[in-house]
């Protein structure tokens, strides 16, 4: 990439990025340049090979480079600046690696008048113990995050470059703004290095009294390894970002007096509630962090083979939703056993517990919930976080609309894409603040109102989330709240406010609920996700000598859908041990491969298969003629536009689809139907997993692209369906 790179300042940074470019091949000559009081870590290292050549005359040192990395502490950029001013070169591109970037800029500022175009702000996140070019490794930034922050100005070359030259040595690099970076790194950086550098500061000056280092033990030095960090350089960053510093530490008082007093008060459930929703806010943090820095999981599935044998799948992820939100208005202590411990549903209980709820769990699928009553939720410090959860932020947007404080709820990026209108454009006819972004996708900032008001209305589309969201709103409305739907849809909402004696009627299509009612705790047992069993369903009918038990599987009638179209195409399932649990039917399924044959899927079933849809086309690509559905517009505004992605999976791999403006056509056949090839995923964990059923009638191996999103809502599939005899890895 390079002829000559330059480091201004040879340190553990500064040396590991050498390293790291000799390493991959990036240039020709590395250089340093340092003063004459750094003479000796110069000296190492060119023993060391980490540099060609060291020089103490800046002009020799950036002579011919095309490359002039600075990694010297903040507070001396302006300095440095004024020190390459006379030497600038347009054709070089420039970059640092200090911790805060306002400064960076502003010194860049003050020293040029404009920032150049050629100089490309950046932050590696890593570091380590020990300091110094000794320190200094190839592999530092492997799979560390590098934030670099452009600014209007930046050259649109220089920043692809340097973002090329970053992932070259290992670093995954993401884009930000300045005043963006600033606050993350505050809070995230910034700040745990002041906690550590203060918590020894206050333990050692104690230590020469009571030998407290004496016992120590690993969580001690775990949680104060960062103090170990160059205090120089932190005294400049610490000054440098102190506007973002100086609020977070008040913030931080705040929080550590309001422990004290409840230390003092013996608060031991608002302490436990404390602990407890820290432990899972950082469970979340590795969740995300593992993912985020994680390559993209690819799923490959070697072709043919057959699934035999008997599992119990995870728990309903509706039902898991629901069990949290209404445990938590109800008044009592709610039991829940069976509970999905998944990212979505997490995302929905982290929600409650922000708002004051106070939930033990999960453990092995066990959650305890102390409700607070119909009224009894607080306002959370912070917008609440629902990942890809858009049940989470649809209900949610109905429930909290009627609250006496305010809430922001926001999401990933995928979330964050998602069509609100429906349930914010039916909220506001009741009164709701709601806003969102331009194109109606989320954040949502809910404004408080105490004057929510019933509404009558009819459902354009049929939707169990639209429904559900209405009637949650409708428990905090003047009047009687109705819902008109088009066809039917998941009825959990109805039967678990039902079950926590919160009184609903049903008169035909037509759902109604008031605010004179309450929730009273009690015990439920989540069934097994019959969306989760349909990819088994699907995989044991298409797949020869496939005989497969699924246990304890939820089979509510507005969520049958798939086994009604299985059927219909010619599936062998049977229905066992049919009972009913806390208002939930539940059945055991046991299916068996059969020849499928295509059919026009009837419009009634389709609101009640909508999740399954993935699947079935993949059923109906093994089918023997054509497969025809429409009416299934929504599926074009889940995750991704399913229509769209799966026929171009399929016609990658060999079966004839054509989408259609809501649904698609599928050309079956009952050999050889499906070839291998790599498909994208689009991130939408049902249409990775549908792909890999697909490996079991495909003539070649399957690769399929960004699967990380099965985590969030299936996270067993992968050990469950090779345990069944999927070759996938």
């Amino acid at each position: 990439m390079f002829n000559k790179i330059c480091i201004i300042g040879i340190g553990l940074i500064g040396g590991s990025i050498a390293r790291a470019a000799r390493t991959q091949g990036l240039c020709d000559c590395i250089v340093a340049y340092g003063r004459q009081s750094g003479i000796n870590n110069l000296i190492k290292a060119k023993e060391l090979g980490v540099v060609d050549e060291y020089y103490l005359d800046i002009e020799s040192a950036v002579n011919h480079a095309d490359c002039v990395i600075i990694c010297t502490p903040v507070g001396v950029m302006e300095q440095m600046f004024s020190l390459l001013k006379p030497f600038w070169n347009k054709k070089t591109i420039y970059s640092d690696v200090g911790s805060t970037k306002g400064s960076v800029i502003a010194a860049a500022r003050k020293v040029f008048s404009e920032v150049p175009p050629n100089f490309i702000a950046a932050h590696p996140i890593a570091g380590a113990e020990k300091s110094g070019v000794e320190a200094s490794k190839e592999d530092l930034f492997n799979n560390k995050r590098v934030v670099v922050t452009p600014i209007k100005s930046s050259s649109s070359d220089c920043l692809s470059k340097m973002i090329t030259f970053w992932r070259a040595i290992g670093a995954q690099v993401t884009e930000m703004n300045v005043e963006h970076h600033d606050a993350v790194l505050a809070a995230t950086s910034h700040l745990p290095h002041i906690l550590a550098f203060s918590l020894v500061d206050l333990l050692g000056k104690k230590d020469e009294q009571v030998e407290i280092f004496k016992y120590a033990a690993g969580g001690f030095k775990d949680f104060t390894r960062i103090a170990s960090s160059d205090p120089t350089m932190w005294l400049d960053i610490c000054q440098a970002n102190k506007q973002e510093l100086i609020p977070l530490l008040q913030q931080l008082q705040v929080k550590l007096a309001a422990m004290e007093q409840m230390l003092a008060d013996d608060q031991s459930q608002q302490i436990f509630a404390t602990f407890a929703y820290a432990k899972q806010a950082r469970q979340r943090f590795l969740t995300q962090f593992d993912n985020s820095m994680s390559q993209s999981i690819t799923f490959n599935v070697q072709p043919g083979g057959s699934l035999r044998g008997e599992i119990r799948l995870p728990g309903d992820k509706s039902i898991s939703h629901r069990s949290i939100m209404l445990g938590s208005l109800a008044e009592g202590v709610t039991h829940v056993s069976g509970f999905l411990n998944a990212e979505d549903s997490l995302a929905t209980l982290q929600a409650f517990r922000a708002m004051g709820v106070t939930i033990e769990g999960p453990e092995n699928g066990e959650v305890t919930i102390h409700g607070v009553g119909k009224h009894g939720l607080k306002a959370p410090a912070e917008p609440l976080y629902l990942g890809n959860s858009g049940t989470s932020m649809r209900l949610l947007s109905g429930l909290l609309a009627g609250q006496s404080f305010n809430t922001v709820l926001t999401g990933d990026e995928s979330l964050s894409s998602r069509p609100m209108k429906r349930v914010t454009t039916p909220l506001a006819t009741m009164g709701a603040n709601i806003k969102t972004q331009n194109d109606g996708t989320a954040p949502l900032h809910i404004t408080s109102t105490r004057s929510l008001k019933a509404i009558d209305y009819n459902m354009p589309v049929a939707s169990a989330q639209v429904k559900s969201c209405l009637l949650l709103a409708g428990m905090y409305a003047a009047g009687d709240t109705s819902v008109t739907e088009p066809a039917p849809t998941r009825d959990h909402t109805e039967r678990m406010l039902n079950g926590f004696g919160y009184p609903v009627q049903r008169d035909g299509d037509k759902v109604h609920i008031n605010s004179n009612g309450k929730l009273t705790a009690c015990d439920i047992d989540v069934p097994s996700d019959i969306s989760s069993a349909a990819f088994f369903l699907v995989g044991a009918s298409i797949a020869e000598n496939s005989d497969v038990t699924l246990k304890h599987v939820g089979i509510n009638p507005t969520r049958t859908g798939i086994i009604n179209i299985l059927r219909l195409m010619g599936a062998n399932i049977e229905v066992l041990n049919e009972r009913t649990v806390g208002g939930e039917l539940v059945a055991d399924l046991q299916v068996l491969s059969s020849q499928l044959k295509g059919i026009d899927i009837p419009e009634e079933l389709v609101p009640l298969a909508i999740d399954e849809f993935p699947v079935i086309f993949v059923a109906a690509a093994c089918a023997e003629g054509q497969t025809r559905l429409t009416g299934a517009k929504e599926l074009r505004v889940k995750e991704c536009d399913r229509i769209q992605v799966m026929a171009d999976g399929l016609q990658i791999l060999g079966v004839a689809a054509q989408p259609t403006d809501d649904g698609m056509i599928i050309q079956g056949k009952t050999s050889a139907s499906i070839t291998g090839g790599e498909v994208i995923s689009h991130g939408d964990h049902r249409i990775a997993m549908s792909f890999s059923i697909a490996g079991l009638r495909a003539t070649a191996p399957i690769t399929i692209h960004d699967c990380e999103n099965v985590n969030t809502s299936f996270p067993e599939f992968r050990d469950l369906a090779t345990q069944l005899g999927l070759n996938l890895r």
